[in-house]
This record gives C-alpha cells, sequence and structure tokens, in this order.
C-alpha cells in the first residue's frame, strides 16, 4: 500500500510513471489505497474525500484535473480497470460532472469527461462486441464490465453527461461524441440513446400525455424525438464546425446511431418538410482533404443507407453509394505501410455496404472492387500455400487481410459469376485455405465465410471446395473443440453447405463423427451454434437413404426433437419441422416419425403451428403435414380425426400467407380421396373455403387464367429457394414438400424435385427444401449469426414463380372439390 501527499507534484508523478507502461499500470491497480486517494480527488471538495479545505481552490482544480489524467491512462490495463470498477470510479466521474459549472475552468471540465471517455471506451472495448475487426472474449472481467457499461446507459447517467454535447467548447462536445460513437455496441444501447430526450422535454412529453384531447396529434408530432430525433439532430448540427476532431466525432457518433437502426437512420435518410436529407449533408465529406474525416463519413453514410433500406422500402441513394465505393477503391489501392489501419476499415465500410444485399454486391463487382482486394490480399500473403504461419505478423496485417476478406466473401454470396471469378481468375482458394489456419481468430473467421460463400455454387462444391482439400480442412475447424465460438458458427455454416444430398462429402462427414459433433453443438446452450446445428441436420437428411435417416434420427433424438417443438424459439421450432419434413419425404420416413412420436403429439405441435405468430413456422408445418398425409389410410384417419386440426388448417387456407396455401390445399386434396376424411373436412367447414380460393387470385389472375392446371407428377423448374429468418427470397413451385434443406450461412443450388406417383400431392421439396448458408455479416463482430437465404431473381422470374403458385392453388382447391362433392365417382 502506497500514501502519498494529495498534491499535484505527487500525482503528475504517478501520471509520468504509469503513461505507456503496462507494467507500472498493473503494478499500480494492486495498490487499493491509491486507487481510493485517485477516485475521491474526483469530487468537490464538500463532497467525500477531498484535498484540505485551506488549499487555495486553483491548487485543488489542479489536483482533480491530475487525478483524472492518471485515471484515464490506467484504465487501459485490464487489471487497473478491475480495480477501479471496485471501486466505483463510473459513479465519481458521474458526480464529478454533475458538479460541473459552465464557469469552472475549461482545463477541469474537458479533464473530468475526458477522463469518463476513456472509462467508458476501455468498457466498451472489454465488453464487445469489437467494432473493427472479430477479437477473441476471453476477459476474466467482462461481465463486470458489461455491468458498469450498462450503468452509463442507464437514463439517470445519460442525464448528465448527454447534454454536454451542446456546450459551445469543442474540448466538451468532442468526448462527448466519441462516447457516442465508440461505447455504443449494442442494440439495447442504440435504443437507450436513440429513445433519450432532456429531462425537461420528457417531462413536457409526459404532460402532454395525461392531455386526452391533445393526445393524439402532439405524441404524432415529437415520435421523431422518441426515435432519436434529438441526439441525431445535435450530432448532424455539429457535422458543419469548423474543428475536424469534432466533425470526425459527430460523423461517427451518427453512424453508430444509426447501425442497425431503421426509426433513425430513415429519419436521416429522407427530407424534412424544408431541409434536404441529412445523407446528402454527409456524402460531400466522402471526398474531404481529411483522410479520417473521408473514413467517418463514409462508414456514416453506409450505416444511413442500410439502416433505411431494411427491407427494400426506401430508395437507396445511388450516388452516395458510387460515391462510398469509389473511395474503398481508392484507399485499398493506397499501398503505403501507414495506410493499412486506414485500407482496413475502408474494407469493412465496403463489407457493411454490401452486406445481404445482392444490387450491392453486384454493383461493387461491377466497380472492379473483387480484383483490387483480392490483390491485396495476396500482396500481404506469403506466395506458398502453407497451414502454419508464424507468430510474427502485425496485429494491423491480420486485420487488413480479415476486413478484405470478410468483404470478398460478402459479395461472393449471391451470385456465380462473382464465385467464378474468385475460384477461377482470380486462382483464390490456396489463399483461403491457408487463411483457414492463421493464429489470428478474424482472419480465420473471414477464411470460413469465404469457404460458405463459394460452397453455394454446384460447380465450387462438386469440384474446387472437394479437390483442394478445403473441404476437409473447414470440417477439422469445425471439430475443434477449443476453437472460438465465432470461427466454429462459420465453420459450421459451411459444412452445413456441403452436406447437401449431391455432395462428395456427404458419408465421408457423416463417417467421421459428423453427428457426435452437431449432437455436442446442440447441447452447448449457445442460440446460434443450436440454429445452425439442426440447420445442418436438416441439409444432411434431404433425399438421404432411409437408414441415414435412422442413423441421424437416432444420434439427434426423437426426444429431443419434440423438445425443440415444445420450448423452442420461432427459428428453432421451423428448423425442426424442417428437419422431419425431410425424414417424411418416402412412406418409410412417414413410419418412422409415427412409430418414434405419439401421433397425438405430433399431430398437437403441427396444429398449433399452423395458426403460428410466426409464418415460417406455419409454412414448414404445413410442409410437414403435406407429407404425412401421404402415409398409409389408417396414418391419413388419424390426421383428419386429431382435435382443431382441420379448423387450424381451414384458418391456415383463409387467412395464411400465400405460400402457406400451395401445400395446405394439397393437404386437402390428398385428405379428400379418404371417404373417412371426407366427413371430416366437410365438418370442419372447408368445402365453403376452397370454394372462395377458387375465385382467389394472388395476382392479379381469374379462375379463367388456370387453363392448364398442373399435374402433380410433372416436373416443375426453377430453382427452389429457401427463405428464412433474416432473409429475402421466392421461390418457384416444388412438389415434394417433405425434402427440406437449408443452411445457416448460404444459398441455395438447383435440385431435382421428388414427386410421388399418384394423385395427391405428394411429398414436397418446395421453399427451404433445401438452402445453404447466409450469415447477415455483422454479426462479425461479436453478434450470433442468424441463418438466412436469398436468391436473386429477375422480377419477370418472380412474377412467372407467384403465377404458378397461384395456379396450383386454385387446380388443387377445384381438384379437392370435385373428390368431395362426387367422391369415387370423380376417379
Amino acid at each position: 500500500m502506497t500514501v502519498i501527499p494529495v498534491n499535484v507534484a505527487s500525482l503528475k508523478k504517478v501520471k509520468n510513471s504509469v503513461i505507456g507502461n503496462p507494467s507500472a499500470k498493473k503494478q499500480l491497480a494492486q495498490d487499493v489505497s491509491l486507487i481510493q486517494t485517485l477516485i475521491a480527488c474526483l469530487s468537490q471538495p464538500h463532497s467525500r474525500f477531498a484535498p484540505p479545505a485551506t488549499s487555495p481552490r486553483a491548487q485543488e482544480e489542479s489536483i482533480r484535473i491530475e487525478a483524472a489524467h492518471v485515471i484515464a491512462s490506467l484504465a487501459g490495463s485490464e487489471e487497473a480497470l478491475s480495480t477501479l470498477l471496485d471501486h466505483e470510479a463510473p459513479h465519481a466521474f458521474l458526480v464529478a460532472i454533475s458538479y460541473l459549472q459552465p464557469t469552472d475552468p475549461i482545463s477541469l471540465r474537458s479533464a473530468i469527461v475526458r477522463g469518463l471517455k476513456s472509462l467508458t471506451l476501455a468498457m466498451a472495448d472489454i465488453a464487445g462486441p469489437s467494432q473493427w475487426g472479430l477479437k477473441a472474449t476471453n476477459s476474466k472481467i467482462r461481465n463486470r464490465v458489461k455491468d458498469g457499461l450498462n450503468y452509463l446507459f442507464q437514463i439517470e447517467s445519460l442525464d448528465i453527461y448527454l447534454p454536454l454535447l451542446t456546450d459551445p467548447s469543442p474540448q466538451i462536445s468532442t468526448p462527448i461524441a466519441q462516447i457516442i460513437a465508440f461505447a455504443m455496441r449494442t442494440p439495447e444501447h442504440r435504443k437507450a440513446l436513440s429513445e433519450w430526450l432532456p429531462h425537461d422535454d420528457r417531462l413536457k412529453e409526459a404532460k402532454v400525455s395525461r392531455r386526452g384531447w391533445e393526445k393524439t396529434s402532439v405524441v404524432n408530432v415529437n415520435a421523431p424525438s422518441r426515435q432519436g430525433g434529438w441526439l441525431a439532430r445535435h450530432l448532424a448540427a455539429l457535422i458543419s464546425s469548423r474543428d475536424s476532431k469534432l466533425q470526425e466525432a459527430a460523423l461517427l457518433a451518427l453512424a453508430s446511431l444509426s447501425k442497425d437502426n431503421p426509426s433513425v437512420a430513415t429519419v436521416l435518410a429522407r427530407p424534412d418538410r424544408e431541409n434536404p436529407p441529412v445523407l446528402t449533408t454527409i456524402t460531400p465529406f466522402v471526398k474531404s482533404r481529411h483522410v479520417d474525416t473521408q473514413l467517418a463519413a463514409a462508414l456514416c453514410a453506409t450505416h444511413i443507407i442500410r439502416g433505411s433500406t431494411p427491407n427494400n422500402s426506401y430508395p437507396i441513394d445511388e450516388s452516395c453509394v458510387r460515391t462510398i465505393i469509389n473511395f474503398v477503391n481508392s484507399t485499398v489501392a493506397s499501398v503505403s505501410a501507414e495506410n493499412a489501419s486506414r485500407r482496413t476499415k475502408a474494407c469493412f465500410i465496403l463489407y457493411y455496404l454490401i452486406t445481404d444485399d445482392s444490387t450491392l454486391c453486384g454493383a461493387a463487382f461491377d466497380r472492379g472492387c473483387l480484383e483490387k482486394l483480392a490483390a491485396m490480399v495476396q500482396e500481404i500473403t506469403p506466395e506458398e500455400n502453407k497451414t502454419e504461419w508464424g507468430e510474427d505478423e502485425a496485429e494491423s496485417i491480420s486485420l487488413l487481410r480479415e476486413s478484405s476478406m470478410v468483404a470478398i466473401a460478402a459479395m461472393s454470396l449471391f451470385d456465380n459469376d462473382i464465385r467464378r471469378t474468385v475460384t477461377d481468375d482470380l486462382h483464390f482458394i490456396p489463399v483461403i485455405h491457408s487463411c483457414l489456419f492463421h493464429q489470428h481468430v478474424g482472419v480465420r473467421y473471414a477464411a470460413c465465410q469465404c469457404v460458405r460463400a463459394l460452397s453455394r455454387a454446384v460447380a465450387v462444391l462438386r469440384t474446387n471446395i472437394v479437390d483442394s482439400g478445403l473441404g476437409m480442412s473447414i470440417f477439422s475447424i469445425f471439430k475443434e473443440r477449443e476453437e472460438d465460438p465465432n470461427v466454429t458458427n462459420s465453420a459450421l455454416s459451411a459444412v452445413c453447405n456441403i452436406v447437401i444430398d449431391f455432395s462428395p462429402l456427404r458419408p465421408i462427414y457423416l463417417e467421421q463423427g459428423l453427428m457426435d459433433r452437431l449432437t455436442e453443438l446442440l447441447q452447448m446452450g449457445d442460440p446460434a451454434l443450436k440454429l445452425n446445428a439442426l440447420w445442418a441436420v436438416k441439409n444432411l437428411l434431404r433425399q438421404s437413404t432411409t437408414e441415414t435417416k435412422r442413423s441421424v434420427m437416432s444420434q439427434l433424438g426423437w426426444d429431443r426433437v419434440v423438445e425443440f417443438l415444445r420450448e423452442g424459439t420461432g427459428n428453432v421450432q421451423e428448423q425442426t419441422f424442417n428437419i422431419l419434413r425431410n425424414v417424411a419425404e418416402s412412406s418409410e420416413g412417414i413410419d418412422m416419425i409415427f412409430k418414434n412420436i405419439l401421433p397425438e403429439i405430433i399431430l398437437d405441435h403441427i396444429t398449433i403451428a399452423l395458426t403460428s405468430s410466426s409464418d415460417d413456422v406455419t409454412l414448414q408445418a404445413t410442409y410437414l403435414l403435406a407429407n404425412l398425409i401421404n402415409g398409409n389410410e389408417s396414418q391419413q384417419n388419424q390426421i383428419a380425426s386429431h382435435p382443431n386440426l382441420l379448423a387450424n388448417l381451414r384458418t391456415c387456407l383463409a387467412e395464411g400467407k400465400s405460400d402457406a396455401k400451395k401445400p395446405a390445399t394439397s393437404c386437402i386434396r390428398q385428405l379428400a380421396h379418404n371417404p373417412k376424411a371426407r366427413r371430416a373436412i366437410t365438418e370442419a367447414g372447408i368445402i365453403s373455403t376452397l370454394r372462395h380460393l377458387c375465385e382467389w387470385s394472388g395476382s392479379g389472375m381469374s379462375p379463367a387464367t388456370v387453363t392448364s392446371p398442373v399435374s402433380i407428377g410433372s416436373p416443375v423448374s426453377g430453382i427452389g429457394v429457401s427463405t428464412t429468418p433474416g432473409g429475402r427470397g421466392l421461390s418457384p413451385g416444388g412438389r415434394n414438400w417433405g425434402s427440406s434443406m437449408g443452411a445457416s450461412a448460404s444459398g441455395s443450388h438447383a435440385h431435382p424435385h421428388s414427386h410421388s406417383h399418384g394423385l395427391g400431392a405428394g411429398h414436397w421439396t418446395g421453399p427451404s427444401s433445401h438452402s445453404l448458408h447466409h450469415y447477415p455479416h455483422h454479426s462479425l463482430h461479436g453478434h450470433h449469426p442468424v441463418p438466412a437465404i436469398y436468391q436473386p431473381h429477375s422480377a419477370a422470374y418472380q412474377h412467372g414463380a407467384a403465377m404458378d403458385d397461384d395456379k396450383e392453388v386454385v387446380h388443387n382447391a377445384r381438384a379437392a372439390l370435385d373428390w368431395l362433392e362426387r367422391g369415387e365417382t370423380y376417379a
């Protein structure tokens, strides 16, 4: 324990000893008495511990300034940060700020605010997710740091420091904007800042809410304020500052506020009554003379563009997109060593811009981004194909490689031409293979993402990935138990693609313990790993042999399947229904389900799912039912007589989404062949619903246009595309509803559709029947990815697919009515 005199000289001595000296910081962190003294020095003389009252005011202020500087320096050490949290340093800074007055010296006010900034940013870096690149999160104090950071985002804390954003001095407003820019890492924190209003404004709003006659109009006027208007408005005003540091901080803060935040981004992207959009004010700064301002503006514009168009419901500013892409290209082409950090950030900006958007991926590809990124990676990667890297590579180079490769993976996600350029023209597979074994976790993650994207192409999967050994290398990473969870999840997403039915590696994976590892991941409790493991099982079962189905389901566990249906989230339930749908793609599979799950249990879950609040769950449950109905007469009777099942199916027919109507009408059509089931169908009131469907037109089509009913046994051309949570996609009609293959990170491939012979629905392989993995790319920064799938089609193709779906619904409904009204005479 060290006892130091509380004076400016002694505190300066401590400050000089720790600045840039990690070992000194670590040693000082163990001196609890000194830490207590430093924190106490932040306080006003009349509160808690303070210097002697006889000290001159200037000396008191100098002591507080030096104490704030020392604490700010110590915050960069994890050991010291732990001790600071033990003694409530965040609270001490907030108390100190609350007592500051405009008449206090700017040096004192600035030191206190910058001390809070340093402490907050140090906590954010440990709490995560990382802002630039993927970093391992194995800190022992991470949970405590999260609690401390959450404290600073509570409304009472925000009331203390956020108003300082309007301080006329850049020395005060800049660190506040930097706190917003760099400490806001989670959706919860983003929501807290978006909805924050100054205390007096909240009181006014509360009074308004109690006036019944004014409530509606006033609340509507104030709604933008509740959606981040106050903070966004003041940050936007700071962009015009002449202080370049404040300007950069304001742009970065707006970027952080807008990221994945449609309520704020949309306001910034659209014009108001008198002024142009804030976005048009930001775009010119991408061409600023200051490179850091360019980066901040490009990042800000990117998050506004993507945040304001989450579902392509708002038009994209094409000129702004071109400006950002041109900036990325010029920055990437700059080869000076000191530009590594800027090149890294430019690559990440491109990644954020194009992720999950096929149009923007195409725009980046057309403007030469892919060639520049690949050339840069090859420039910093050894020529030999090595699987053992040295430990001497600078972290900045590893980050540059990671950022380039995730951008390449994002760009390659939707288009086979782009994937062929990566594999055949740029010869990039050896680089990817080598990076799978890099020491930097982010590089391994990025390499796995590249494998996931490339494995969406049938030709690449069956040739390059197999012949190069890439498929077995990704499998070894997937099986590695000591690997970072983000890398494991990324590798799993690629494995999901590689186990599709036409893959040569499927039987090899099975022989080498695929199911053992998937079962292990299902038991780990990680929601993302659980979801993707189920997705892999779903893909694995599609078009598999009866013996494979039996073996896979035995290892998965029938009891676990029922548990997922009963207690799982919507995504888990959707994938579980998909798994059973693939099992039930044959009569043997149907028997397997009814043998291992009590009929009343599986039919109960289907009955509930038919009216689920999740459209995806309803869709997959309907597909499963359409397959089960192809079972024997006894199984059909059980389905038809199950309480409320037909009533809920009628609700699905009448009120469900159009894509569920096709398998639902097929269910009725097949059941109508069964004499006992016909009575149950009639009693459920389904006949009137079918008649209504015969007149229904989902695409402006009249019944008269259905001149050539689609034969149930005929093949349907096109590509089956999976639409899953977080993704967008269209599916031409398939036939075999039971065969469903999805993967959490890629896309869909064309597969032959299997059909049952004879009349009825057949075993369906329509939407989600086989999809490959595609992750939302912001998952890179610690967010667990949510599987999604998107396959671009032309507008004409989409319209044609919708028309085919309409025709089939009408055709099924008419055929079912004929059987119900004429029975055996119809045959």
